[in-house]
């Protein structure tokens, strides 16, 4: 029988999905039958996205950092598979924000940093959407074992943390691969008043086929093959859930809701609007000029709701993880001990809070490989 402690601590880490939308998408695709003026829709991105995105950096690149700090200090092994896919999953987070500033630049006064550069931040960008994805893909299925196959996950636990650095592994190469149209199309061009935005221009020859394939292919693995995993795996553990006679069981199925809530809420509408993109180029469905300003400016809006998984994650940890929580708080003490005022002359207290800590690291080695959450 599974124990609630056990069902408990599968759910103290929460994971938001990772879209990453290539960032110029919105209105980069010039038509020949269809002359639109789309200054308005630049002006609005000059003004909205730069703070947003500034805000994303700052935010999540603090959370994102005490998260890997965390894991490669207080917790001196990976003892589980989730360990290793949610420090991935940091990382992943942290590559993603190291592209914002440069998107936010270019929201400002074109993209001047380079064709080169226009590769590589392209290509960044997908990597993190791809790995992401299925790094939460993976975890949902590791909480499935853990939860509904606990016999099957006591015995193979050493077996089960060798496979996670194969996955993990497994993961980059595949997101590496899913990234190479970047790599290929992304180039800078000029619009008006001579400025240069990156973004994915296709050869004439290959047209709008290429457009809607990479499209399908970021909808697909990005969102639809991730939502059917997880909804699979969280809904049976929800009916075990509901068989287990205590109260705790309703905290763990609150987690799960707030997972699939957040899932749905922050990917589900971007989805939507490359699913349109997708139509529109396949058939120029819409062809007024005023409709696609407002489909440009929506399609800004739901973008940066897509982007802010890049922060919450962090503190979905924090709040929601007890025993993450405390590594957290004991973080911030040593920090405090170690600070310049007093590492000249520790004081009692503070050594015993170092103490306490390395000793609260060893006894990690310890505890079962389900409760290192």
């Amino acid at each position: 029988m599974t124990s609630m402690d056990d069902i408990m601590t599968a759910f103290t880490t929460e994971d938001l999905s990772s879209i990453s939308p290539t960032p110029t998408a919105d209105y980069d695709d010039e038509y020949p039958d269809l002359m639109c003026d789309r200054a308005s829709v630049r002006e609005f991105r000059s003004h909205y996205e730069p703070p947003l995105f500034w805000l994303i950096v700052v935010v999540g690149g603090a959370g994102n950092l005490a998260v890997v700090w965390i894991y490669l200090n207080f917790r001196r092994r990976l003892k589980t598979m989730t360990d290793v896919y949610l420090l991935n999953l940091a990382v992943a987070d942290l590559l993603f924000l190291i592209t914002l500033p440069l998107w936010a630049a270019e929201a400002s006064h074109g993209w001047s940093f380079g064709s080169a550069l226009c590769k590589v931040n392209s290509a960044l960008y997908k990597v993190n959407l791809f790995s992401s994805m299925l790094l939460l893909t993976c975890i949902s299925v590791d909480r499935y074992v853990v939860i509904v196959q606990t016999t099957k996950a006591q015995n193979s636990q050493a077996e089960r943390r060798r496979c996670s650095l194969l996955v993990c592994v497994g993961v980059w190469l595949l997101a590496l691969l899913l990234a190479t149209p970047e790599l290929v199309f992304a180039t800078t061009t000029s619009q008006e008043y001579s400025q240069e935005y990156c973004r994915m221009v296709f050869p004439s020859n290959l047209g709008n086929r290429t457009k809607i394939l990479v499209l399908s292919l970021q909808v697909s693995m990005g969102f639809c093959l991730p939502f059917i995993v997880m909804a699979f795996c969280y809904s049976v553990i929800v009916a075990k859930l509901l068989k287990t006679r205590n109260f705790q069981k309703h905290k763990a199925m609150r987690v799960i809701l707030s997972v699939v809530v957040v899932f749905v809420v922050s990917q589900l509408p971007y989805n939507g609007v490359l699913v349109m993109e997708a139509v529109q180029a396949s058939n120029m469905t819409m062809t007024d000029c005023e409709d696609w300003k407002r489909f440009d400016k929506v399609g800004q809006v739901l973008k940066s709701l897509a982007y802010m998984h890049a922060c919450l994650n962090p503190f979905l940890y924090a709040f929601v993880g007890v025993r993450f929580r405390h590594d957290v708080l004991r973080l911030l003490r040593v920090c405090r001990c170690q600070s310049p005022a007093n590492k000249s002359q520790l004081s009692k207290s503070c050594r015993s809070q170092l103490n306490s800590t390395r000793a609260s690291v060893m006894s990690d080695s310890d505890t079962s490989q389900v409760l290192s959450l």
